[in-house]
């Protein structure tokens, strides 16, 4: 669970989407160049090996985004932005399970 704002700041796929509608690497709509080599182009691609991965601030758990600093099940649980943590719902008369 993502912010909008923090959208922007996710990596993007090589291949493109197969379902074109709502995909962010299309060629329509300027979402993608022909010809563009997206493994050379793109800006911040996960490496396992070079990429340090944070540990999550409530659960000390490793994170599996680069850049998040809450792992997804604590996210989901506080309904929180994994990367900056912004309050995104309200959660009061929810009734929220982690499995």
């Amino acid at each position: 669970m993502v912010c909008d704002k923090c959208e922007k700041k996710l990596g993007k796929v090589i291949t493109p989407d197969p379902w074109k509608s709502g995909a962010r690497n299309t060629t329509e709509g300027g979402g993608r160049k022909i010809g563009e080599n997206k493994a050379l182009t793109a800006r911040s691609r996960a490496s396992p090996y070079t990429t340090a991965y944070n540990c999550c601030r409530i659960c000390r758990q490793k994170v599996h985004q680069a850049g998040s600093h809450y792992c997804q099940a604590c996210a989901y649980k506080k309904a929180i932005c994994a990367m900056c943590g912004v309050k995104m719902l309200n959660t009061k008369n929810y009734k929220q399970s982690s499995a």
